[in-house]
């Protein structure tokens, strides 16, 4: 979402919440920005550049899907059933 918000060339982004499963979802930010993220290693010191990581570590898969305006950045959950 900050990426968006940093680098989208637009106030507008959009974000969606798609339940794939009973205990699957797919995040995804919508922005008019054609760059794809690219993950990058950050210094203990550095106040940024974390947020894929994070995305990474804890989604299950992620991935980006261009589209003819922008691009999706998506990340998927998982849970457990009850």
């Amino acid at each position: 979402m900050t990426n968006a918000v940093k680098h989208a060339q637009s106030n507008y982004i959009r974000v969606t919440v798609t339940r794939l499963e009973a205990t699957r979802v797919r995040i995804g930010v919508v922005d008019k920005s054609k760059r794809r993220p690219v993950p990058r290693e950050s210094g203990a010191e550095d106040e940024s550049g974390r947020g894929l990581a994070l995305v990474a570590a804890l989604a299950e898969e992620w991935g980006t899907d261009p589209l003819p305006w922008g691009k999706r950045v998506w990340a998927e959950l998982h849970g457990k059933e009850n």
